[in-house]
């Protein structure tokens, strides 16, 4: 028979193996995939879980700087976050300026190592969406009004901007004839408002738009079609 203390010995001894065995590495814990995604300059930082995590068992821990610094800063409101996003809007809203973020992750006591963005420069980067679109029927042609796509709220507030300061923003105006399954590109310019003509009366038409960036040879996807029927 084993004696009590060998046996006691024994059991601390497993119970311990067995939980290092079980602990996720460090490595394991970090998280993957960090990158930015950047629509109309709305900048957020996202991220994937590390090999070890499942659910909601590990909180994550956000910092950005400016390239060229030395000093990471804290971002407060993603400080011990369980989301796997990060709003940076603010922070990185000088748009030609090259950002890194990154992130570290803990879970039970252990740490990752931080997993970091590629460099991020917002004015390069961000996509910009397709135009709002109003359309008015004015004795049997379209007018159509365009929309340049949203800033953040801040840009909007302190700086009294549209995104048609920071580029060069044509706008391009499709509209199909539903009756022949035709499509046709009727305008490309900055002006915002296209009177559209000529057409078929008693027919059925479908009108998209986009945006095009000149300087960086981008476009936007397509806007939602926009349809009405002619008298």
């Amino acid at each position: 028979m084993m004696p009590k203390h060998c046996f006691l010995g024994f059991l601390i001894s497993f119970f311990l193996t067995g939980v290092a065995g079980t602990q996720p590495t460090h490595e394991s814990l970090k998280p993957q995939r960090v990158q930015f995604q950047s629509r109309n300059f709305h900048n957020i930082l996202q991220w994937q879980p590390g090999r070890a995590l499942t659910g909601n068992s590990s909180v994550y821990f956000v910092q950005y700087k400016i390239y060229g610094q030395r000093q990471w800063k804290n971002k407060e409101d993603c400080w011990g976050t369980q989301e796997l996003f990060c709003d940076l809007t603010s922070e990185t809203s000088d748009i030609q300026e090259p950002y890194y973020g990154r992130v570290r992750a803990a879970s039970a006591g252990s740490y990752s190592e931080w997993s970091m963005t590629p460099r991020f420069t917002p004015w390069w980067e961000t996509k910009i969406d397709p135009p709002g679109m109003n359309i008015t029927q004015v004795n049997g042609s379209l007018l159509v009004i365009l929309h340049a796509p949203n800033l953040p709220y801040r840009y909007q507030k302190e700086k009294n901007i549209s995104i048609e300061d920071y580029y060069e923003l044509l706008y391009r105006v499709f509209i199909i004839n539903n009756s022949l399954e035709k499509e046709q590109k009727v305008y490309e310019g900055a002006h915002r408002v296209v009177e559209i003509e000529a057409l078929t009366p008693h027919s059925s038409y479908c009108v998209v738009a986009e945006t095009y960036q000149p300087i960086l040879d981008r476009r936007s996807q397509r806007s939602e079609e926009r349809c009405v029927e002619i008298p």
